[in-house]
Protein backbone atom coordinates (compact mmCIF):
# COMPACT_ATOMS: atom_id res chain seq x y z
CA UNK A 1 0.00 0.00 0.00
CA UNK A 2 1.35 3.48 -0.78
CA UNK A 3 0.15 6.48 0.90
CA UNK A 4 0.70 10.04 -0.29
CA UNK A 5 -0.61 13.67 -0.95
CA UNK A 6 -1.89 14.48 -4.07
CA UNK A 7 -0.13 17.17 -6.65
CA UNK A 8 -2.06 20.33 -6.04
CA UNK A 9 -0.58 23.86 -5.64
CA UNK A 10 -2.72 25.00 -2.91
CA UNK A 11 -2.31 22.85 0.87
CA UNK A 12 -6.25 22.07 0.21
CA UNK A 13 -8.18 22.91 -3.01
CA UNK A 14 -11.20 20.41 -1.92
CA UNK A 15 -12.52 23.52 -0.05
CA UNK A 16 -12.59 25.72 -3.25
CA UNK A 17 -14.17 22.65 -5.42
CA UNK A 18 -17.14 22.50 -2.91
CA UNK A 19 -17.13 26.57 -2.33
CA UNK A 20 -16.74 28.40 -5.73
CA UNK A 21 -16.71 25.59 -8.90
CA UNK A 22 -20.64 24.29 -8.64
CA UNK A 23 -23.49 26.32 -7.88
CA UNK A 24 -25.86 22.88 -8.06
CA UNK A 25 -24.50 20.81 -6.35
CA UNK A 26 -26.53 17.76 -8.02
CA UNK A 27 -23.31 18.08 -11.36
CA UNK A 28 -21.22 15.71 -9.42
CA UNK A 29 -23.45 13.30 -10.92
CA UNK A 30 -23.21 14.42 -14.48
CA UNK A 31 -19.36 15.11 -14.05
CA UNK A 32 -18.82 11.24 -12.94
CA UNK A 33 -21.29 9.71 -15.36
CA UNK A 34 -19.49 11.61 -18.28
CA UNK A 35 -16.17 10.30 -17.24
CA UNK A 36 -17.35 6.91 -17.01
CA UNK A 37 -18.80 7.20 -20.40
CA UNK A 38 -16.18 8.53 -22.02
CA UNK A 39 -14.45 5.45 -20.22
CA UNK A 40 -16.30 3.16 -22.36
CA UNK A 41 -16.11 4.97 -25.88
CA UNK A 42 -12.13 4.74 -24.98
CA UNK A 43 -12.43 1.14 -25.15
CA UNK A 44 -14.76 1.06 -27.72
CA UNK A 45 -12.17 3.17 -29.77
CA UNK A 46 -9.18 1.23 -28.93
CA UNK A 47 -10.95 -2.29 -30.10
CA UNK A 48 -11.99 -0.44 -33.57
CA UNK A 49 -8.27 0.23 -33.75
CA UNK A 50 -7.01 -2.97 -33.35
CA UNK A 51 -5.04 -1.94 -30.14
CA UNK A 52 -7.60 -4.38 -27.72
CA UNK A 53 -8.09 -7.57 -28.60
CA UNK A 54 -9.98 -8.62 -25.80
CA UNK A 55 -14.01 -9.10 -26.05
CA UNK A 56 -15.65 -5.58 -25.37
CA UNK A 57 -19.15 -6.92 -24.56
CA UNK A 58 -22.05 -4.93 -24.00
CA UNK A 59 -21.14 -1.35 -22.54
CA UNK A 60 -23.14 0.44 -20.32
CA UNK A 61 -22.77 2.89 -16.63
CA UNK A 62 -24.43 1.65 -14.19
CA UNK A 63 -25.50 4.01 -10.97
CA UNK A 64 -25.87 1.88 -7.61
CA UNK A 65 -27.44 3.22 -4.48
CA UNK A 66 -27.14 2.15 -1.26
CA UNK A 67 -28.71 3.57 1.19
CA UNK A 68 -27.64 1.36 4.20
CA UNK A 69 -24.33 1.64 3.59
CA UNK A 70 -24.81 5.58 2.40
CA UNK A 71 -22.95 4.81 -0.78
CA UNK A 72 -23.23 5.75 -4.50
CA UNK A 73 -21.40 3.67 -6.56
CA UNK A 74 -21.08 5.01 -10.25
CA UNK A 75 -19.21 1.55 -12.10
CA UNK A 76 -18.41 1.58 -15.62
CA UNK A 77 -16.86 -1.69 -17.84
CA UNK A 78 -14.54 0.67 -19.76
CA UNK A 79 -10.49 0.98 -20.46
CA UNK A 80 -10.21 1.34 -16.48
CA UNK A 81 -6.72 2.13 -15.26
CA UNK A 82 -3.66 1.06 -13.68
CA UNK A 83 -1.96 2.07 -10.70
CA UNK A 84 0.44 4.58 -12.53
CA UNK A 85 -2.36 5.79 -14.06
CA UNK A 86 -4.31 7.01 -11.30
CA UNK A 87 -0.68 8.27 -9.97
CA UNK A 88 -0.79 10.32 -13.15
CA UNK A 89 -4.83 11.06 -13.44
CA UNK A 90 -5.81 11.45 -10.26
CA UNK A 91 -2.90 12.79 -7.76
CA UNK A 92 -1.05 14.60 -10.08
CA UNK A 93 -3.21 17.24 -10.85
CA UNK A 94 -2.10 20.65 -12.76
CA UNK A 95 -3.66 23.43 -10.72
CA UNK A 96 -1.39 25.92 -12.46
CA UNK A 97 -3.24 29.43 -12.03
CA UNK A 98 -6.26 27.55 -10.65
CA UNK A 99 -7.12 29.04 -7.40
CA UNK A 100 -6.72 32.56 -8.69
CA UNK A 101 -8.78 31.58 -11.59
CA UNK A 102 -11.79 30.52 -9.26
CA UNK A 103 -11.31 33.52 -6.86
CA UNK A 104 -11.48 35.80 -10.03
CA UNK A 105 -14.92 34.01 -11.89
CA UNK A 106 -16.23 32.41 -8.64
CA UNK A 107 -19.18 34.88 -9.09
CA UNK A 108 -20.00 34.29 -12.41
CA UNK A 109 -20.75 31.21 -14.81
CA UNK A 110 -17.33 31.22 -15.48
CA UNK A 111 -16.76 29.01 -12.55
CA UNK A 112 -18.54 25.92 -13.57
CA UNK A 113 -17.03 25.76 -16.71
CA UNK A 114 -13.64 25.81 -16.18
CA UNK A 115 -14.35 22.46 -14.61
CA UNK A 116 -13.37 20.17 -18.14
CA UNK A 117 -9.93 22.78 -18.61
CA UNK A 118 -8.87 21.57 -14.92
CA UNK A 119 -9.59 18.38 -15.72
CA UNK A 120 -11.62 18.45 -12.12
CA UNK A 121 -14.56 16.49 -12.92
CA UNK A 122 -13.62 13.48 -10.71
CA UNK A 123 -13.43 15.62 -7.95
CA UNK A 124 -16.53 16.81 -8.01
CA UNK A 125 -17.47 13.27 -6.13
CA UNK A 126 -16.36 15.53 -2.87
CA UNK A 127 -19.01 18.06 -2.71
CA UNK A 128 -21.60 15.11 -1.44
CA UNK A 129 -19.05 12.89 0.16
CA UNK A 130 -17.10 12.64 3.32
CA UNK A 131 -14.72 10.03 1.71
CA UNK A 132 -14.24 8.87 -2.35
CA UNK A 133 -12.85 5.75 -3.38
CA UNK A 134 -11.93 4.53 -6.95
CA UNK A 135 -11.88 0.79 -7.53
CA UNK A 136 -10.20 0.14 -10.56
CA UNK A 137 -8.28 -2.69 -13.58
CA UNK A 138 -6.97 -1.63 -16.38
CA UNK A 139 -8.44 -3.18 -20.05
CA UNK A 140 -4.03 -3.80 -20.21
CA UNK A 141 -3.66 -7.51 -20.02
CA UNK A 142 -1.92 -8.65 -16.97
CA UNK A 143 -3.11 -5.51 -14.99
CA UNK A 144 -3.41 -5.35 -11.58
CA UNK A 145 -6.69 -4.05 -9.92
CA UNK A 146 -6.10 -0.95 -7.53
CA UNK A 147 -8.13 1.04 -4.56
CA UNK A 148 -7.18 4.71 -4.02
CA UNK A 149 -9.05 6.38 -1.09
CA UNK A 150 -8.99 9.52 0.23
CA UNK A 151 -11.10 11.51 2.71
CA UNK A 152 -11.27 15.33 1.02
CA UNK A 153 -7.85 15.96 2.36
CA UNK A 154 -4.60 16.00 -0.17
CA UNK A 155 -3.57 12.92 1.66
CA UNK A 156 -4.54 9.59 0.03
CA UNK A 157 -4.07 5.51 0.20
CA UNK A 158 -3.31 3.29 -2.97
CA UNK A 159 -3.33 -0.11 -3.26
CA UNK A 160 -2.97 -3.56 -4.43
CA UNK A 161 -6.74 -5.60 -4.36
CA UNK A 162 -8.79 -8.06 -5.94
CA UNK A 163 -11.11 -6.70 -9.19
CA UNK A 164 -12.07 -9.27 -11.21
CA UNK A 165 -14.07 -7.22 -13.97
CA UNK A 166 -12.10 -4.72 -16.09
CA UNK A 167 -13.58 -1.05 -15.65
CA UNK A 168 -13.75 1.66 -12.68
CA UNK A 169 -15.93 2.14 -9.50
CA UNK A 170 -16.53 5.36 -8.26
CA UNK A 171 -17.84 5.09 -4.38
CA UNK A 172 -18.54 7.88 -2.92
CA UNK A 173 -19.40 7.85 1.21
CA UNK A 174 -22.28 10.57 1.30
CA UNK A 175 -21.88 13.01 3.51
CA UNK A 176 -24.62 14.03 6.01
CA UNK A 177 -25.27 17.45 4.40
CA UNK A 178 -25.96 15.52 1.57
CA UNK A 179 -28.16 12.73 2.41
CA UNK A 180 -30.50 13.60 -0.63
CA UNK A 181 -28.96 12.47 -2.89
CA UNK A 182 -29.44 8.81 -1.41
CA UNK A 183 -32.97 8.95 -2.75
CA UNK A 184 -33.94 6.82 -5.29
CA UNK A 185 -36.54 9.56 -6.81
CA UNK A 186 -33.92 12.34 -6.63
CA UNK A 187 -30.87 10.17 -8.55
CA UNK A 188 -33.31 9.35 -10.89
CA UNK A 189 -34.58 13.13 -11.45
CA UNK A 190 -30.55 13.84 -12.12
CA UNK A 191 -30.29 11.12 -14.43
CA UNK A 192 -32.92 12.24 -16.50
CA UNK A 193 -31.98 15.57 -16.64
CA UNK A 194 -28.56 15.38 -17.71
CA UNK A 195 -27.80 11.95 -18.93
CA UNK A 196 -30.57 10.90 -21.46
CA UNK A 197 -29.32 11.54 -24.51
CA UNK A 198 -25.27 9.44 -23.73
CA UNK A 199 -24.12 7.19 -26.03
CA UNK A 200 -23.93 4.33 -23.42
CA UNK A 201 -26.76 2.83 -21.86
CA UNK A 202 -26.74 4.06 -18.04
CA UNK A 203 -28.62 1.92 -15.85
CA UNK A 204 -29.68 3.25 -12.42
CA UNK A 205 -28.26 0.14 -10.01
CA UNK A 206 -31.93 -0.35 -7.96
CA UNK A 207 -34.03 -0.28 -10.70
CA UNK A 208 -34.31 -2.86 -14.00
CA UNK A 209 -34.52 -0.49 -16.91
CA UNK A 210 -32.33 1.66 -18.63
CA UNK A 211 -32.77 5.56 -18.43
CA UNK A 212 -33.52 6.17 -21.94
CA UNK A 213 -31.13 6.47 -24.43
CA UNK A 214 -30.00 6.52 -28.29
CA UNK A 215 -28.77 3.05 -27.80
CA UNK A 216 -31.20 1.39 -25.45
Amino acid sequence: MATGKINVQTENIFPIIKKFLYSDTEIFLRELVSNAVDASQKLKTLSSLGEFKGEVGKLQVEVILDKEAKTITIRDNGIGMTGEEVDKYINQIAFSGAEEFVQKYKDTDGAAAMIGHFGLGFYSSFMVSEKVEIRTLSHKEGSQAVSWTSDGTPEYTLEDVEKETRGTDIIMYVAEDSIEFLEEARINTILNKYCKFLPVDIKFGTKTEYIDSPTG
